[in-house]
């Protein structure tokens, strides 16, 4: 029966389970006394969903606490084994791959290196697979277990209903790619476990603000640095986050070919394959034969050395351009969104940052309006290299939450009952 908002009573029963299960997660262990401020819920809503979320051993007891006079008070926690998620992290130099308890706790990783220029659709499916199935037969899970698969990948996802998620991601070479169905065919995984398929700057920006630098904050724009540029925008309009193309934004008028091939974007001057290749071009001694990220320890090296010894000068004018472009590239979203702080995270960003965030700031500050400059903070994330796979595992976890504590099920179509049928044939067309 829906009310007059138009709810149903199953939708106010999920809306609890989800009101209860959050505050728990979030903040507890808790007595049941204080989810009723926590949640809004009555003492007896509180209780009925309560009972019923241990029934379903979604929560458990976890001690007590003494009360004013009474009964000691009962504590009570999301119970960690009751739900699993994969977290997949496609980034530029490796593919991670992480099984977590409900509280995001880390059972199992696998790693898969990536092949310079190495964003194959067959190779990156196949790794995801395999780590998929490394993670689960070490950890003892079974595949029926999991909540779901979270992935964060580079580009455009869009949701299509007849093909699922499909990854844009130009500057990449992805044109269209069915990722969701080419993921399900021949998976270790049943049917019935969903997918979830997200920008990975939106994933990264998800797990900062559940657990990041994020936290408690109403609006925040979290960027990842690595081999590109992306940035994830999270508001009270946009509570879930939103993937922002700030990479190709243009920070210069004609300026250096970005790989997605316009002109002059920010990516083809932050990002770390561009920066590798500006500090060759100006005579850096890049080594021979590294990938990105130990081409980009040489540069911090040569421009920051020992105590006492002097830095390169040619590696240092680079950076120091770095800085001023990212700077004025944070100007645009401090402009454009307003957002009460700025986070720095991915593997070149966080490298980068310990180094150069001074700068960053000042260079921001001189390039955007005084009113937003002086109500944001700009930081690195707090959660390291893993915030990918971790922001990628709660893509379902978001979603069992959402559902009130209960996994998704794929109703099989049947035809229509014969009175429906038959009712429809009177209905003039």
């Amino acid at each position: 029966m829906a009310g007059r908002n138009g709810r149903t009573v199953r939708d106010l029963r999920r809306g609890n389970r989800t009101a209860v299960l959050r505050r728990l997660y979030f903040d507890g262990p808790l007595s049941r006394f204080e989810l009723g401020p926590a949640t809004g819920l009555s003492s007896g809503s509180v209780s009925n969903v309560v009972a019923e979320l241990i029934a379903d051993g979604l929560v458990e007891e976890a001690g007590s606490v003494d009360s004013d006079g009474g009964r000691p008070r009962i504590l009570l926690r999301v119970t960690p084994e009751s739900g699993h998620m994969i977290g997949v992290d496609v980034g530029e130099t490796r593919v991670r791959i992480g099984l977590f308890d409900l509280t995001l706790t880390e059972l199992a990783r696998a790693e898969r290196p990536l092949a310079q220029h190495g964003y194959d659709v067959d190779g990156i499916v196949g790794h995801v697979r395999d780590g998929i199935a490394e993670v689960l037969g070490e950890a003892g899970v079974p595949a029926e277990r999991l909540l779901g698969v979270g992935v964060g990948v580079p580009g455009i996802v869009e949701e299509l209903p007849e093909l699922g998620a499909v990854v844009h991601g130009q500057t990449v070479g992805w044109d269209a790619v069915e990722l969701e169905r080419l993921l399900r065919e021949g998976s270790p995984l049943p049917d019935a476990v969903p997918y979830f398929i997200d920008n990975g700057a939106r994933t990264l920006g998800q797990a900062e603000m559940w657990f990041g630098g994020g936290r408690g904050a109403e609006s925040a724009v979290v960027v990842l640095f690595g081999s590109g540029v992306g940035a994830g925008l999270v508001t009270p309009e946009v509570e879930h986050g939103r993937a922002v193309e700030w990479g190709h934004l243009t920070v210069r008028v004609r300026g250096r070919r970005c790989r997605c091939g316009a002109l002059g974007c920010l990516e083809a001057y932050a990002g770390a394959a561009s920066l590798i290749e500006r500090w060759r071009e100006a005579g850096g001694n890049v080594p021979e034969n590294a990938d990105e990220e130990s081409a980009l320890a040489a540069m911090l090296a040569g421009a920051y050395p020992a105590e006492g010894a002097a830095g390169d000068a040619t590696t240092l004018a680079v950076l120091e351009e770095t800085a001023e472009y990212v700077g004025a590239g944070l100007s645009d979203l401090i402009n454009l969104f307003q957002p009460e702080r700025i986070l720095i995270g991915g593997w070149a960003g966080l490298r980068l940052g310990a180094r150069l965030l001074p700068e960053i700031r000042r260079h921001a500050a001189s390039y955007a309006l005084r009113h937003p400059t002086w109500k944001v903070t700009v930081d690195l994330g707090r959660l390291g290299p893993d915030a990918g796979t971790v922001g990628a595992a709660i893509l379902p976890l978001a979603d069992f939450f959402a559902r009130g504590g209960r996994r998704a099920e794929s109703v099989p179509e049947s035809p229509p009952p014969a009175w429906r049928t038959a009712l429809s044939e009177r209905v003039p067309h």
